[in-house]
């Protein structure tokens, strides 16, 4: 009970996987007659439920993609947002799975993890599904063209000649988007050897006080909102659960319905008719 309470703060993932470890430790410790009772029955479910990810609307996709268009950032949110890859994927991404003929399309076989600030290029992936072959859109396709004519390693993301980039030099990446984010920051000084905070309002449209770029982005985003993008367009266009399930990598299509149902079957111009079949009156004929 005590490691049950202490989950309660956690996620609900976190509560339900410390739950199912301790259920498999005491059900095999009650079977074996180690303990006379197995209290796993009486804990209950719990934790904080995840909240709702926000996926961008393609407006806010075009002011992202501009205001980083002369950056670096600018390729890696590309492949995010058509791809929908996750992180660990698209560092590790090699042009050796990058096919830009006239079946254009990436496949998934490698993902970077990182050893402190080095990263350690593996073709174990989060799970079977993940490896996976995505077609990829024209806009995509012109961008990746542009790339590879200029490309000096064998890796899609290179920063400096260096192949695969370090956990510092993607930092530095994200932060040519973050940077350009129209939001408050808190910086320290010190005064009279005091650490001392104070807040910054980056306000939409002025420059920054280098003035080496311009607040355009007044919404939130991160590589995963990227990936939430890509998946959240595929249904919203009417692609069937199975094949976004293997497009997003999911090993269960229940972990596409259980965080995109809400765009999958939320259309009531789309479910009308099968409600209204479901609770109108049967015609002659089906009374007969």
């Amino acid at each position: 009970k005590a490691v049950i309470a202490h989950t309660t703060s956690l996620s609900s993932s976190v509560h339900n996987k410390t739950y199912m470890l301790l259920k498999r430790m005491f059900t095999d410790a009650f079977r074996n007659g180690d303990i006379a009772e197995n209290p796993c029955p009486m804990m209950h479910n719990g934790g904080i439920d995840p909240s709702e990810k926000t996926a961008l609307t393609d407006d806010q996709s075009q002011i992202l993609l501009d205001a980083i268009k002369e950056t670096r950032a600018h390729l890696f949110c590309m492949i995010a947002l058509y791809t929908g890859m996750r992180l660990e994927e698209i560092l590790g991404l090699m042009w050796d799975c990058v096919y830009l003929d006239e079946t254009p399309r990436v496949d998934v076989r490698r993902a970077v993890r990182f050893s402190g600030n080095r990263p350690v290029v593996s073709t174990t992936l989060k799970s079977n599904a993940a490896k996976r072959t995505i077609p990829i859109p024209p806009q995509l396709v012109e961008c990746l063209k542009q790339q590879k004519d200029a490309a000096k390693t064998s890796f899609v993301m290179e920063s400096n000649g260096k192949a695969p980039l370090t956990k510092i030099q993607f930092r530095r990446l994200w932060d040519l988007v973050s940077k350009r984010q129209a939001k408050e920051r808190v910086y320290y000084r010190y005064i009279n050897g005091v650490k001392t905070p104070f807040k910054v309002e980056a306000k939409l449209g002025e420059k920054s006080k280098h003035g080496n770029c311009v607040y355009s982005i007044d919404f939130d985003v991160t590589p995963h909102i990227l990936r939430h993008t890509y998946v959240s367009n595929l249904l919203l266009a009417g692609v069937d659960i199975k094949t976004v399930q293997y497009l997003a990598g999911h090993e269960k299509s229940k972990t596409t319905l259980d965080i995109y149902a809400h765009l999958a079957y939320n259309k009531p111009e789309d479910t009308i008719t099968k409600v209204r079949k479901a609770f109108g009156q049967p015609s002659a004929q089906e009374s007969v």
